[in-house]
């Protein structure tokens, strides 16, 4: 099977190679075309524009950083609708709202072309080893024919049905994510300031109803003050800003969704928005801890 991918940032890199290594010819292009070259030393082609991906291959993938990479790529010069026509599929896995999506159906589908949003639940690690969650939605038929390329990226695909409700989804996932990890922040800094140990925290909440493996993976490396991005900082906070939309547009109250995007914010204002989005724990340590009153 052959696949065109457009982006290839921290996940993008990660999808196709796992592509590649699964017997996939792949045909790559990035913004910065250096970035291929490490696909190509793993058998991947190359491509100079998204159209020409999009001239050589019956099915092109895409993963990029927030909603305006994606608009450019299908709209801008030499891109996506320069070479989408009848028989070609496009699959848009970045995290967009609803409305990007919706705006790029409508124009791959006026030009004959098949289009599916399929943005991702994981980071990193799990698209490294093919373990993230597909949420898709958008044209039945072309899920069902990249099935096979979704087996080898993620451990689980959903079809959610019309166009618009898989960004959705995502953004849902995302916004408890990022509400969690500040929860987190905030617990692991008042345990160290009550005079207790951290890494118990981790240990007895690691046996508790709230166990999960993102307090589990990230808990020693915040306590260790080391924010290697798996996601970056910024695009989590671009998710929260997209999800309290969504939450404008539903009329539904979302306050604490709305404290963490604050601190997020913050974050980035430290200049941390390239991190990981761990990295909000250091806004949490950054405040002055009170003088005790003796």
């Amino acid at each position: 099977m052959e696949v065109g991918f457009l982006g290839l940032g921290i996940m993008g890199k990660a999808m196709s190679m796992n592509l590649l290594r699964h017997g996939f010819k792949v045909t790559v292009w990035n913004r910065t075309l250096s970035k291929c070259d490490e696909l190509v030393e793993h058998g991947a082609s190359v491509a100079e524009t998204p159209a020409a991906v999009v001239k050589k291959c019956k099915y092109t993938i895409a993963m990029l950083s927030d909603p305006s990479a994606a608009f450019s790529v299908v709209f801008g010069k030499d891109g996506i609708l320069e070479q989408i026509c009848a028989g070609k599929g496009y699959v848009d896995m970045s995290t967009v709202d609803a409305d990007t999506s919706t705006k790029i159906n409508e124009a791959i589908t006026a030009k004959g072309g098949y289009f599916l949003e399929a943005p991702v639940s994981g980071s990193k690690k799990p698209a490294e080893d093919g373990q993230l969650v597909i949420l898709a939605a958008g044209e039945k038929a072309l899920y069902e024919e990249v099935i096979p390329a979704f087996n080898v990226m993620g451990k689980k695909s959903f079809y959610l049905g019309q166009v618009g409700n898989g960004a959705k989804m995502k953004l849902v996932v995302n916004m408890i994510m990022g509400s969690m990890i500040n929860a987190f922040s905030e617990g692991l800094v008042l345990a160290g300031r009550s005079g207790l140990d951290p890494s118990v925290l981790l240990d007895v909440l690691d046996l508790g109803g709230i166990a999960n493996p993102m307090f589990r993976l990230k808990g020693p490396t915040m306590i260790q003050g080391s924010h290697s991005p798996a996601f970056p900082l910024k695009h989590q906070q671009k998710d929260m800003r997209l999800a309290l939309a969504l939450g404008d547009e539903t009329a539904t109250s979302m306050p604490v969704a709305a404290a963490a995007n604050e601190a997020f914010k913050k974050a980035r204002s430290m200049g941390l928005g390239d991190l990981d989005f761990s990295a909000v724990y250091e806004t949490v340590k950054a405040l002055e801890q009170p003088s005790q009153k003796t």
